[in-house]
């Protein structure tokens, strides 16, 4: 049998139960574990720890647990520099796409109207979803914390809220990807790209085929999806998501 004593901190104690949370405790298990292991078997998905600490020294998540180990479990640190110990999460990517799982997907649609380059499929099953997230590097978002779980994930993150627009403020908020915000540059039907497209060009008859008469008349601004081939315009529904946009982005954190 093995003794240890550990503390969760910050964010990482709203996985725990109640008696575990904002302070050290003493755990027993039977079986030699890596300290992954130990964490996720509390209820901690490994995607969510940035820094573990044994008897004050940094340590990755195949370190074996020992007798009488004391143990701090850190989430990801947004302001203070860490460089000098063993930081778990992969560096931040340049670029971050991701890949929700079928319970997001009006998030799925939200993300993509700000810009994000974001996979979803409504009948993908979780070894699917692990397997596009670690070959595609891909940010795996999901409420499901069993799939969270999975040793092929090593980017992710667990959505705490149930409410579509606040799961996206806190995404945002999380992953500091304000800035990164570019509207309607994203397909929300199929997360294609969306260029800007020249409808009086002799060649683009086609599409000017696909235009309302009584729009046409009116409008000489289109954009065609790269992905799917929709055409958009700047109509009503376009203020009605530009009201939505700037909605969003006026909850931005200070």
């Amino acid at each position: 049998m093995y003794h240890i004593t550990i503390r969760f901190y910050e964010e990482l104690n709203d996985f725990l139960k109640q008696d575990y949370k904002k302070r050290d405790f003493e755990f027993s298990f039977k079986d030699r574990r890596s300290v992954k292991d130990l964490i996720e078997s509390l209820g901690v998905p490994h995607v969510e720890v940035d820094l573990i600490l044994v008897n004050g020294t940094s340590v990755d998540f195949s370190y074996i647990v020992q007798e009488h180990d004391r143990i701090s479990v850190y989430p990801v640190f947004e302001t203070l520099s860490i460089a000098a110990v063993t930081r778990l999460r992969p560096v931040p990517l340049r670029d971050p796409r991701f890949i929700l799982d079928v319970h997001l997907h009006k998030l799925a649609r939200r993300m993509r109207l700000l810009g994000f380059d974001v996979d979803y499929h409504a009948r993908r099953d979780d070894a699917q979803l692990a397997e596009i997230s670690e070959l595609e590097n891909r940010i795996l978002l999901s409420r499901d914390r069993q799939l969270m779980m999975r040793r092929r994930i090593s980017r992710g993150m667990y959505v705490r809220n149930t409410d579509p627009e606040k799961q996206l403020a806190e995404i945002l908020d999380r992953l500091d990807l304000w800035e990164r915000c570019r509207p309607f540059t994203r397909c929300i039907e199929c997360n294609g790209t969306i260029k800007s497209i020249d409808v009086d060009d002799p060649q683009a008859a086609e599409i000017r085929e696909q235009i309302p008469p009584g729009v046409y008349s009116w409008c000489r601004e289109y954009y065609r999806c790269a992905g799917c081939n929709r055409l958009y315009w700047k109509g009503s529904h376009y203020e009605k998501l530009r009201r939505r946009v700037e909605g969003i982005l006026s909850h931005r954190s200070i």
